[in-house]
C-alpha cells in the first residue's frame, strides 16, 4: 500500500508545472506586450506627425491663395490708351466715345508678349471685338487678358506658365481697335471684374 501511495504522489508532482517555466512564460509575455505597446506608440506618433504636416500644408496653401499676385508689364512700350471703365475715351476705329476695360501698350507687330504673372492658361480664342486673345488664371481670383495678338502657338489651354514666359506675339486682329497703331490690349480682372492694371503692375 505504501509503495502504491508513493507512486501516486510522484504522478501528481509530475503533472504540476515547474515554477521556472511559469516565470519564463510570464517574462516572454511581458516582453511581447511591451513591444506591442512600443510599436503602437510609434504608429500613433507617426500618424500625429503626418496630420501636423497635412494641417501645415493646408494652412500654407490657404495663405498662398490669399496673397495678391504682383504683375509685370507683358511687353515694353508706351501706354497709348489708358484704362477707362468709369469714363469715356475716343475710339479712332468706331469714331465715338466708349469705355475701355484695359490698357493698350504700343508695340511692333510680332513683338513678343509675356505672361505678366505665373498662372494657368484658361483660354485661347478669337474674340469678335479684340481679336486673338489669351486668358490666364492666377492666384486669389485674378486673371489677365492679352488681346490683339498675331499668334499664340507658344502655349496651350491648361498649361501652367511662369512669370515672363512667352505666350504670343503682337498683331492687329482687334476689329474694335484696328485703326490704332499696333499694340497689345491688356486687362487685369479680379473675380471676373475688370480693374485698373496700373494699380497692380510693378
Amino acid at each position: 500500500m505504501q509503495e502504491e501511495e508513493k507512486k501516486e504522489d510522484k504522478n501528481i508532482i509530475a503533472l504540476v508545472p515547474k515554477n521556472n517555466n511559469v516565470s519564463n512564460d510570464s517574462k516572454e509575455s511581458g516582453k511581447i506586450n511591451a513591444e506591442i505597446s512600443n510599436a503602437s506608440s510609434i504608429v500613433d506618433s507617426n500618424e500625429n506627425k503626418i496630420e501636423e504636416i497635412q494641417d501645415e500644408e493646408e494652412k500654407n496653401s490657404e495663405i498662398k491663395d490669399d496673397v495678391e499676385p504682383i504683375f509685370s508689364m507683358p511687353i515694353e512700350g508706351e501706354i497709348i490708351k489708358e484704362y477707362a471703365k468709369d469714363k469715356l475715351v475716343y475710339s479712332n476705329t468706331l469714331k465715338e466715345w466708349i469705355t475701355h476695360n484695359g490698357i493698350d501698350i504700343k508695340a511692333n507687330k510680332k513683338d513678343i508678349v509675356k505672361s505678366a504673372e505665373a498662372g494657368t492658361i484658361k483660354s485661347i480664342k478669337n474674340d469678335p471685338r479684340f481679336g486673338l486673345t489669351v486668358v490666364i488664371d492666377h492666384l486669389a481670383g485674378f486673371s489677365t487678358v492679352y488681346s490683339n495678338l498675331l499668334t499664340a502657338e507658344f502655349v496651350v489651354v491648361g498649361e501652367k506658365v511662369e512669370k515672363g514666359q512667352t505666350i504670343g506675339t503682337v498683331g492687329n486682329t482687334a476689329t474694335f481697335e484696328i485703326a490704332d497703331d499696333p499694340h497689345l490690349h491688356f486687362e487685369i480682372l479680379k473675380d471676373n471684374v475688370q480693374i485698373d492694371p496700373n494699380m497692380y503692375i510693378k
